[in-house]
């Protein structure tokens, strides 16, 4: 037996999908608001995902010194995006629904409310395990 054979992964338990109910706005027949359905997404997805938002942006009063600059609501967004399970963000038939032609556009488009999407964003923080908000992180760098 292997002294690694407890890092084995088979031994490594499986994460289950969570539900939430971004929005108010769309409920079912008795009135309860549509619950989405969430997987954990893997820390290569979300390196993968900060990259595609992160722009390299030049110092102020620096030539040819640049520093990475995070899109924190473009990266929200794709993680939202990119995490969702039900309902199928990137079904053509509910994009036009919503005239709307990404998913990104969809998720901006199906929860509306400012106050709902700030809500969502903080659930889907926790639920992909980041203890503190971008806002609280970006509050630390900043200091």
């Amino acid at each position: 037996m292997s002294k690694f054979s407890l890092f084995m992964k088979q031994n490594k338990a499986v994460k289950a999908n969570g539900k939430y109910a971004p929005t108010k706005s769309l409920t079912n027949e008795d009135g309860k608001p549509l619950e989405w359905e969430f997987r954990h997404i893997s820390s290569r997805e979300n390196e993968d995902l900060r990259e595609s938002c992160t722009m390299e942006v030049q110092v102020k009063g620096k030539p040819n010194l640049f520093r990475p600059k995070l899109d924190a609501a473009k990266y929200l967004v794709k993680m939202i995006v990119a995490s969702a399970v039900y309902p199928d963000l990137y079904d053509k038939g509910l994009q036009d629904s919503y005239g709307v032609m990404t998913p990104e556009e969809l998720v901006y488009a199906i929860v509306d409310d400012p106050g709902e999407y700030n809500s969502l964003g903080e659930w889907l923080q926790k639920f992909q395990g980041f203890t503190k908000s971008f806002e609280e992180k970006v509050d630390e760098a900043k200091k």
